[in-house]
């Protein structure tokens, strides 16, 4: 960080956190409703895949511009705005009459997502101590998971009490008070910003970087559903050549003394570009959870509570691993993200265990113990893996990386249900054995866990513990 630091600014990241909560809420909420706003607005399936997948693509399209943005133009006013819009977005997506124009409002608010949570991570790295940094991102990481875990609990609870007889309308129309009252908050709370960039957007860097991250993410996302075809992968082949584009672009901005949308130089910090490939090992192996839930409701017919109460030992354990992990985050540096991988190699490895064991007879209690190391190595990896990614670029490019950060997070997320959802779907046409499928897609993702944990090796020392002054 640069100067004194800011006062208030524990309450300010309960502020920020609170949005990143609603946006992680949002992001999983409406899975649960997808059934109920299909009967409601006659939807077709495609139309329902892309109510879930078009905030996630618009998510992450938008998150390596905000952060970026951010920089040029203040931290506070990028997180505002992004709050405002979402909450207006919510408010669209509500009061939805048809399937149009509730795509496209998840679509808004999936673009305000990205301009509002790359914000966090570089309020953390600017106006924390490093001696407190860790603390802080401890909280940033574990709001990440519990968000996604709380979602689709909070979804079918809400779907199903039908409050006001709004339905299914009810998931987004909760987001306006908090939106609201945070933006609102916000004005007051978080610090006028230290220094406000200069120079242009780099209007053709946004759109060849939203090419090449599009041609990746969509079959990703819609890989799976539309069969792999042969459109898809060509698709994904573009990418290289438009991420080629890219680098050249920002090479040739940055020469003739124009500000690049991405400093190439950044890449040149071994924290920064190893941190991104093993986070996206890590977020990818994640998969995990996805197959897991389907297990459960498909394989042994439990309702979506019952999933999300069994499911909850990896809330705890996530809680309880950045309560750990927090104060020596500064200190361990990547040994902290080596023992959440071993801790989800554990867990993931009791799963397996439990699964061939009891196979459909398998009980939520079974699962307590796999489920709560799973949550307790995430919580320990997760933030202490963002922290070490910042720490290899100076305060002025903190906005563009947490962009980076935050894009790849998703990119793992998409990639994750991809990778290791279709060892679980290719294993279920054999012969419709689900226990057997799981455990199969249960060693894709202990295999992903264990090549992020050898990557970690190529990670920077811990850096040094500050000297108190």
């Amino acid at each position: 960080m640069t100067g004194e630091p800011t006062r208030g600014r524990w309450a300010a990241l309960a502020l920020l956190l609170s949005a990143v909560f609603m946006d992680m809420v949002d992001n999983q909420i409406v899975i649960i409703a997808l059934p109920t706003i299909q009967r409601d607005l006659a939807a077709d399936p495609s139309a329902l895949q892309w109510t879930a997948t078009g905030y996630t693509l618009a998510f992450a399209l938008t998150l390596i511009t905000g952060g970026r943005l951010g920089d040029r133009f203040g931290h506070r006013a990028l997180f505002i705005v992004g709050t405002a819009g979402f909450g207006v977005a919510s408010l669209v997506a509500g009061t939805a009459p048809d399937v149009a124009v509730l795509l496209a409002a998840r679509g808004a608010q999936g673009v305000f997502a990205g301009l509002m949570v790359p914000q966090v991570l570089s309020f953390i790295r600017s106006e924390f101590p490093e001696s407190e940094q860790g603390k802080a991102m401890g909280f940033f990481g574990m709001t990440f998971p519990i968000g996604g875990l709380a979602g689709p609990l909070l979804g079918g609870v809400l779907t199903e009490a039908d409050l006001f007889g709004w339905g299914w309308r009810t998931i987004f129309f909760v987001n306006v008070p908090i939106a609201l009252v945070v933006a609102v908050c916000a004005m007051r709370v978080m610090p006028a910003p230290r220094r406000v960039g200069r120079g242009g957007v780099d209007v053709l860097g946004v759109v060849v970087l939203a090419a090449a991250l599009l041609a990746v993410l969509y079959p990703l996302v819609q890989g799976r559903e539309l069969g792999w075809p042969t459109s898809v992968i060509v698709a994904m082949v573009a990418a290289l050549p438009l991420l080629a584009l890219f680098v050249m672009s920002q090479r040739a901005r940055e020469r003739r003394g124009r500000e690049p949308l991405i400093r190439p130089g950044m890449f040149r910090s071994r924290a920064t570009s190893v941190g991104v490939v093993v986070m996206l090992i890590f977020y990818c192996g994640m998969g995990t959870f996805f197959v897991l839930t389907l297990f459960l409701q498909n394989g042994l017919g439990y309702s979506p509570l019952k999933t999300a109460l069994t499911m909850l030992p990896a809330t705890v354990g996530i809680v309880a691993g950045n309560g750990v992990g927090m104060p020596m985050a500064p200190k361990l540096g990547r040994g902290l993200t080596m023992i959440g991988l071993v801790l989800l190699l554990a867990g993931t490895a009791s799963m397996i265990a439990v699964v061939a064991a009891y196979g459909t007879d398998l009980t939520p209690w079974q699962l307590a113990v796999p489920v709560l190391l799973y949550g307790a190595g995430l919580g320990l990896g997760s933030s202490s893996l963002m922290l070490i990614t910042l720490t290899g670029v100076g305060a002025a490019e903190t906005g563009a990386v947490s962009g980076i950060v935050n894009t790849v997070v998703q990119l793992g997320a998409a990639a994750g249900p991809a990778t290791v959802g279709t060892a679980f779907f290719s294993s279920l046409a054999v012969d419709g054995d689900f226990a057997d499928a799981m455990r199969t897609s249960l060693v894709v993702g202990l295999a992903l866990f264990a090549a992020a944990l050898l990557a970690c090796f190529l990670l920077p020392k811990p850096a040094r513990v500050p000297v108190p002054v």
